[in-house]
C-alpha cells in the first residue's frame, strides 16, 4: 500500500512502548491529536523476514503519521524488513537502539548494540539503501560501565555519516545486567543536560529528547531550549488527553476533538468493527483506561471497564455505559 499522507512536521512523539503502543492504541491517539508522530512498538526484523509475521505491520491509514520501530542486528535482514515497512505504507523506519530486555540482549539487537556503533552503521546504512522513507534511530546514552559522554558522541558521528539525520535519545544509560525492563525506565539517571551538548555538537542533526516527561510544559522548555523534538512515553499513554489532547496547539491549531468524551464516541464505531472481526473489547479499552485521569468520574471509568471489557460478548454498550458514569458525576459536582 503507498504512503500518501502528506508529510506533518511534528514536534512532539509517542514513544514506542511494548504490550502498549498497538494498532488500537495509535488509533485512539490519533483522535486526540493530528499532529504527533505515532510509533508501532518493536516490530523485529527476524520476524518479518524469517517469521512471515507479515501481520505485525497492520495498521490504520487514519493513523499517519505513522513510524514502524525495528529490532534487529543483521543488515540485511533489516533491509528487508524495512523494505515491507515501506510497502506497508509506513512514513519512517526507525530502528531500536535501546531496548534493554534480556530477550532482545539474546538476539544482539536493543541497547546492547550500543557497544558496536560500527555494526550498528551498517544496519542503517542497508536501510537507507533499501527504501525511500526516512531511516531514524532511538537510542540510549549508553550501557552498563560505558562513559555516555565518551561513547556518544561517536555513536552520532557514525549515525550521521551514513546518512540518518535524525535521532531520539533516551537520556538514561541502560544497565543490561542487574536491572529489569521496568527498572531501566526509572533508576538510571536522567542527563538531560548531555542531550543539550549532543545538539550542540551535532546541530546537523534532528535532535529528540526522551525520557521521564511528564507534561507538555516540559516538553516546551526543551523545545524552547533548541532541540527538535520531544518523545513522550509514560505520560502520553496513561494520561493520554493531558498530553495529546492539547499537543496540536503547540503548531497553533485545534485538536481534532474538543473532549475526552467526543473521543470515547468516535471509538466506538472502531470498536464495532474490531468486534466484527471477532476481535475482544479489552484489546482496545485496555488503552483508553487513562482518558478521563484526573477529571470527575475517572474511577468509575476505570471500574466499569476494567471489571466488564473482558467478560465475552462485552461491546460498546459497555463503553457507553462507563461514559454515562462519567458523565453523571461530572454533572453532580457542577452542581
Amino acid at each position: 500500500m503507498p504512503n500518501t499522507a502528506a508529510p506533518q512536521a511534528a514536534k512532539l512523539s509517542v514513544a514506542p512502548m511494548m504490550d502498549w503502543t498497538d494498532r488500537h492504541c495509535r488509533y485512539l491517539h490519533r483522535l486526540m491529536s493530528r499532529r504527533v508522530r505515532l510509533y508501532t512498538e518493536m516490530v523485529t526484523a527476524p520476524a518479518l523476514v524469517r517469521g512471515g509475521a507479515r501481520h505485525l505491520l497492520r495498521f490504520d491509514v487514519a493513523e499517519h503519521p505513522v513510524a514502524v520501530q525495528l529490532g534487529g542486528s543483521d543488515p540485511d535482514e533489516l533491509a528487508e524488513a524495512a523494505r515491507m515497512a515501506e510497502a506497508e505504507g509506513y512514513s519512517e523506519v526507525n530502528l531500536n537502539i535501546g531496548c534493554p530486555s534480556d530477550r532482545v540482549q539474546s538476539g544482539t539487537f536493543g541497547a546492547v548494540l550500543m557497544k558496536s556503533p560500527e555494526l550498528v552503521a551498517s544496519c542503517l546504512a542497508a536501510m537507507r539503501a533499501a527504501v525511500s522513507v526516512p531511516v531514524t534511530v532511538k537510542c540510549r546514552i549508553g550501557v552498563d560501565d560505558q562513559e555516555p559522554r565518551l561513547i556518544l558522541p561517536d555513536f552520532l558521528a557514525r549515525v550521521r555519516d551514513v546518512g540518518v539525520t535524525e535521532v531520539s535519545i533516551h537520556a538514561r544509560k541502560a544497565w543490561l545486567q542487574g536491572l529489569s525492563p521496568k527498572e531501566n525506565r526509572d533508576i538510571p539517571p536522567l542527563d538531560y543536560d548531555l542531550v543539550h551538548e549532543m545538539k550542540a555538537a551535532f546541530p546537523e542533526l534532528s535532535i529528540w529528547i526522551n525520557g521521564g516527561i511528564g507534561s507538555l510544559d516540559e516538553a516546551r522548555s526543551f523545545l524552547d531550549a533548541g532541540l527538535d523534538g520531544v518523545m513522550i512515553g509514560r505520560a502520553a499513554y496513561q494520561t493520554p488527553w493531558d498530553i495529546l489532547g492539547a499537543a496540536d496547539r503547540m503548531h497553533g491549531e485545534k485538536p481534532p476533538h474538543a473532549t475526552p468524551d467526543q473521543v470515547v464516541l468516535a471509538m466506538v464505531p472502531y470498536i464495532d468493527a474490531h468486534l466484527n472481526e471477532g476481535g475482544r473489547l479489552n484489546g482496545i479499552t485496555r488503552h483508553m483506561l487513562g482518558i478521563f485521569s484526573g477529571r470527575p468520574g475517572a474511577r468509575a471509568w476505570r471500574r466499569i471497564l476494567s471489571e466488564g471489557a473482558h467478560v465475552p460478548g462485552a461491546g460498546p454498550e459497555l463503553v457507553l455505559t462507563a461514559l454515562e458514569a462519567v458523565t453523571e458525576q461530572s454533572a453532580v459536582l457542577a452542581e
